[in-house]
């Protein structure tokens, strides 16, 4: 009985259809759009949910006890219009076993959000070149996407990594809406995308 009650990485609640070689868990299209974003960290408080789409471009600890208990989430979840998958960060420098694994963790969670009639927005993530061997497994093509391009135009290598990743992107998903939350670089021009301005704009505004 104790074995069973163990959190086994959650494959003890759901074990989903895998994609590649690392089995990432397929999410399905849903194509949920919205016109209203808010973070995770304000899903509680958030007035209207059933107006807006939720996500997750806060810092990790913010949101990892959706992984940790997810069950304690779906509900409250499930109030919003669409969720975005976590965005676990994918960072050049962590090891691609910790990579592989964020991607993995952010997808079973969307296809467990899915599962529980969560409209869904796949959170488009990738670090270096390496990582378009996989960062895109488990993705529907076609519909929409979100990215987020803070933190990725600091040096003229995150730049080119970003712009490598998005034009890849584009090419295998199809996406027919790109949120995007930050500044839209200036390569990265597309008629597809509708931008998110990121909590340190709404900041740097409501200061000045």
């Amino acid at each position: 009985m104790y074995r069973q009650q163990r959190n086994y990485e959650n494959l003890n609640k759901a074990i989903f259809e895998g994609a590649g070689a690392y089995g990432i868990p397929i999410l399905h299209k849903d194509d949920a759009r919205a016109d209203l974003f808010v973070g995770f960290n304000y899903a509680k408080s958030c007035k209207n949910p059933s107006d807006k789409a939720l996500h997750f471009f806060v810092d990790d600890y913010q949101f990892m006890r959706i992984w940790t208990n997810p069950d304690a989430y779906v509900q409250l979840l499930s109030r919003f219009k669409a969720v975005c998958t976590p965005d676990f960060s994918l960072y050049t420098d962590f090891p691609p076993a910790i990579q592989i694994y964020n991607h993995y963790r952010k997808h079973w969670i969307g296809a467990y959000l899915q599962l529980h009639g969560v409209k869904v927005i796949p959170t488009i993530a990738w670090s270096n070149e390496d990582s378009l061997d996989w960062c895109f497994d488990g993705e529907p093509k076609g519909g929409s996407v979100i990215i987020s391009s803070v933190g990725t135009q600091a040096n003229e290598d995150s730049k080119r990594l970003f712009k490598l990743g998005f034009d890849e992107m584009l090419k295998r998903l199809e996406p027919t809406k790109i949120y995007l939350y930050g500044l839209i670089p200036h390569d990265c021009n597309d008629s597809r995308i509708e931008r998110i301005p990121a909590f340190q704009e709404k900041h740097r505004t409501a200061k000045t």
